[in-house]
């Protein structure tokens, strides 16, 4: 794959592809960069973007989000790119819409909060209603779990996502009863082992990001608490699993629209096309750098029923609109995108699915 940074060439289409290649989310980036080149690869062999070959201009979506910004409003302004796309978190996704929005579509690839209208801007990943609140309902009925904790680092998608899902499980026999937020790149997470050791609680709720996952699975299990609290994350995945090592991975349960040998023919074709492009020794295919592959093909398909990938034409994408990928049936709903999500644990270093929580309407 080739991420450019040059002067623009002529006759392409260009994207802004912002994803971590540093700090806590930077485990990430290696997936997203393999994922990304091959969207780009194979789009470029049937037409690329508008009819136009694909170009990546790659972001680093690790440093301070005003940081990541300012790059990209850079390259909109400067007219290098025409979209921006990317796995990166909400507080990057909220510095880069303050910047550009409304001037370039933008395709989010991460799970999200929600409840960003920004025009232009389409919410490509999984989010509370389709993801961890039916995860919750399932782990109540196949495990009994009903009273949680939430860990989450301290930015606006783990309160929004805690917030929502107290408010959607009122009433139905299940509760989040203690919360603790901790800032992104905590390696020390005692008192919160501490405290939930001595809570009655029968699960936790983790939304932490990358390498603060796997620092906290790591102190979570040395404290033997894996076999009485059975962990539920929607960000946790098979980089994650790999980080802390398989004893840190009791008990672990995992929510999202793609896992690694999720069975099915697109999900199936991505992984052989994965392995032949990148072998047997590639970053592990996971549902953060699929939601990068996701992102530049709904850009694609965006493109091709709009006739371009401005924003004015973009606004004219109708609700409904639907096509197939390796997370099955996608359908937009407004500026979200519905998709089948699916619960997995994790057994060792990768994750056996159980069970389809959400499906497609």
């Amino acid at each position: 794959m080739t991420l450019h940074h040059g002067p623009r060439p002529p006759g392409v289409t260009a994207v802004a592809f912002a994803v971590p290649l540093q700090g806590p989310t930077g485990i990430y980036g290696p997936s997203c960069l393999t994922f990304g080149g091959l969207a780009a690869e194979q789009l470029n062999a049937s037409g690329g973007i508008a009819g136009r070959e694909v170009e990546l201009v790659l972001v680093d979506a690790g440093r301070h989000p005003d940081a990541v910004a300012d790059e990209v409003a850079g390259l909109v302004t400067s007219r290098r790119v025409d979209a921006v796309a990317g796995w990166h978190i909400s507080a990057v996704r909220q510095a880069i819409t303050r910047r550009v929005g409304g001037r370039v579509v933008y395709a989010f690839a991460a799970m999200h909060e929600g409840g960003d209208d920004t025009p232009g801007v389409f919410m490509v990943g999984e989010r509370p209603a389709n993801q961890l609140i039916p995860a919750a309902h399932w782990m109540r009925e196949q495990h009994g779990v009903s009273r949680w904790a939430v860990v989450g680092n301290d930015y606006i998608f783990p309160h929004v996502t805690a917030s929502t899902a107290r408010r959607a499980l009122l009433g139905t026999g299940s509760q989040i009863v203690q919360e603790a937020f901790v800032p992104l790149g905590t390696s020390d997470f005692t008192p919160v082992v501490d405290q939930l050791r001595t809570s009655e609680l029968d699960g936790v709720i983790m939304l932490l990001m990358g390498q603060d996952a796997v620092h906290f699975n790591r102190q979570f299990s040395r404290a033997g608490l894996s076999e009485q609290l059975p962990r539920l994350s929607p960000a946790v995945e098979e980089n994650t699993l790999l980080g802390g090592g398989a004893t840190a991975n009791d008990n672990l349960f995992a929510a999202a629209a793609y896992f690694d040998g999720l069975a099915g023919g697109t999900s199936d074709q991505l992984a052989s096309d994965y392995l032949a492009r990148f072998g047997p020794h590639a970053p592990a295919p996971n549902a953060v750098g699929e939601s990068c592959f996701e992102a530049l093909h709904f850009l694609a398909h965006l493109a091709r029923a709009c006739g371009s990938l401005d924003v004015a034409a973009a606004a004219g994408l109708r609700d409904g609109f639907f096509y197939e990928s390796p997370r099955g049936l996608l359908r937009l709903r407004g500026n979200l995108i519905d998709q089948d999500v699916h619960i997995a644990v994790a057994d060792g270093l990768e994750f056996r699915v159980e069970d389809q929580i959400a499906r497609t309407a």
